[in-house]
């Protein structure tokens, strides 16, 4: 049981050839491109503006240096909107349920923030480590826990992400094999299950773009410490 429940986590092949590749690239196909239409066109109005909003949301506490950080923090965040939603389909494999995936997303960023910190400002980058006021017997032993917090950033963005939609998707298939199993034998409970099961879904889409927002939003405040 617990083998049958975790192998829709696993990446999935055809001919031997990982088909990772392909659901990385499917949301940018799903997104309309601007045309010489675009001012009437409702869907792209709707994107744009829900792109203005997230951005001014997300720049608001940074300085005009993160602002150069703009295109690549949306561009995140709607990918991974995208593929938490898609994931969330029937017979469809959700690709930031892999831990591989959000840690090679969090890591190159994460990093990207720190070298630009030590870059711009290497005082202000290193005073991190060291609390103001410190006394004097507790300085290497925070200095130590202060580095294995900065270490741990980034795996903790990628586990963060990974284990709520991996939790939410686990969640939802055991209460529809709940509801599949009660059918035939206690039918007000199966619906009682149907309709927990439709709620569910509700809150994991929330979930799904909440994820996403959090992942992009701790990175943004990871910037504002180093720029």
């Amino acid at each position: 049981m617990a083998v049958s429940l975790f192998d829709q986590f696993m990446s999935p092949t055809y001919l031997g050839v990982p088909l990772l590749v392909i659901a990385l690239t499917l949301p940018w196909i799903l997104y309309p491109s601007p045309s010489s239409r675009w001012l009437n066109n409702r869907l792209l109005t709707l994107q744009n503006w829900f792109i203005n909003r997230y951005t001014h949301q997300i720049l608001m506490p940074l300085n005009l240096g993160g602002h150069k950080w703009a295109l690549i923090l949306t561009s995140l965040m709607i990918f991974l909107i995208t593929l938490n939603i898609l994931g969330l389909l029937p017979y469809t494999f959700t690709p930031t349920t892999q831990l591989s995936l959000n840690l090679a997303l969090a890591f190159p960023l994460w990093l990207a923030t720190v070298l630009i910190g030590m870059r711009n400002q290497p005082t202000a980058a290193l005073g991190h480590l060291l609390p103001e006021g410190t006394p004097t017997p507790l300085i290497p032993v925070l200095v130590v826990i202060e580095t294995i917090s900065l270490l741990i950033r980034p795996l903790a963005l990628g586990v963060r992400l990974t284990a709520n939609l991996t939790a939410g998707h686990l969640l939802m298939q055991l209460t529809s094999t709940a509801a599949f199993v009660l059918l035939s034998m206690m039918p007000m409970v199966a619906i009682l299950t149907t309709i927990l099961l439709f709620l569910l879904t509700l809150l994991e889409v929330a979930v799904a773009m909440i994820q996403a927002y959090v992942f992009v939003l701790l990175l943004s405040l990871y910037l504002q410490e180093n720029v």
